[in-house]
């Protein structure tokens, strides 16, 4: 297990040059922005001077025209080019499989970690499951509905699911942010690495990132990150994700102990040969790792 928590070198390296190279192109966004706007009141100071003394002798001649109208012109110029200050890396996915870590910093609101008394199989299989999203987060997501799956994906290692999710209830809270019926993105990153993609408005997204630890059988570490790229007040949006966070957590408790109780295994045999839409990603992951350890292996191989 210690094995497969060991950093490659070569990434790491690639990780390092990927930071400096966002930094230097951060730096240098910020510093174009800066001399365009102090350009502007240098600008708007040439227009009045022009403007004060064409004006004092209440006499416009050709010349002084011709300064004050090109003065205009360069101002307006300026305004146009104004730099672009977005960073390329905002868009897509914010998963640390996808993007580097100077955009992820940026992004990142909240992490908490459990260690939780059941199986880790039990975890994977309620992260995977799209049902308990109606079921066992009903009170918390307020009555959301999963109306069908639009895409599925397998990857070498894990899969992508889309789904779109309806806020059935007239009370939702979120009906004021988000559109009626949205598209979200589950994705199996790693046989301990699961993504949840929420949009909220506007190409705005709440990505929630689940790694989970095995402990021992019965046992395991569940840690939780959080990443939005929405222009909320940060500690306020802060607070927000981690009363979320826990509440679903308090929700996931009698559940992951029922699952215990039922035997885990037994359905992970029982999901090969279901075809059920909700259970697409957890099918893919009993493909590929099943419950004899066989994921070591194949994270060996990917390294």
């Amino acid at each position: 297990m210690s094995k497969n928590l060991v950093k490659n070198p070569e990434f790491s390296e690639n990780s390092s040059e990927q930071d400096s190279t966002g930094e230097l192109a951060e730096f240098i966004s910020k510093f174009k922005t800066s001399i365009w706007l102090l350009g502007i009141p240098a600008w708007i100071y040439g227009i009045f001077d022009k403007s004060l003394a064409a004006y004092t002798d209440n006499y416009l001649s050709s010349v002084e025209f011709f300064h004050l109208l090109t003065t205009t012109l360069f101002f307006f110029s300026w305004l146009y080019l104004k730099p672009d200050i977005k960073n390329s890396q905002s868009q897509g996915n914010l998963c640390p499989m996808q993007t580097n870590k100077f955009a992820l910093k940026k992004r990142h609101m909240i992490s908490q970690e459990y260690i939780l008394p059941f199986p880790y199989l039990c975890q994977i299989y309620h992260l995977l499951n799209l049902k308990h999203l109606e079921t066992v987060h009903n009170f918390s997501l307020n009555n959301l509905k999963i109306l069908n799956i639009s895409h599925f994906q397998p990857t070498k290692i894990g899969g992508i699911i889309k789904f779109q999710t309806v806020l059935d209830s007239p009370a939702n809270p979120l009906r004021i942010w988000r559109k009626p019926i949205v598209e979200v993105d589950l994705i199996l990153h790693t046989p301990y690495t699961i993504e949840l993609s929420i949009p909220v408005y506007n190409n705005k997204r709440i990505i929630v990132i689940f790694q989970i630890l095995p402990l021992t059988d019965n046992e395991h570490q569940l840690f939780i990150d959080i990443y939005s790229d929405l222009n909320w007040p940060k500690p306020l949006l802060q607070i927000l994700l981690h009363f979320a966070s826990c509440l679903t957590l308090f929700e996931d408790l009698p559940y992951l102990r029922n699952l215990t109780e039922t035997n885990v295994e037994r359905l992970f045999k029982l999901s090969k040969f279901s075809n059920h839409a909700s259970t697409l990603l957890f099918k893919r992951f009993v493909e590929l790792y099943g419950i004899n350890g066989n994921k070591t292996k194949l994270i060996e191989e990917n390294h």
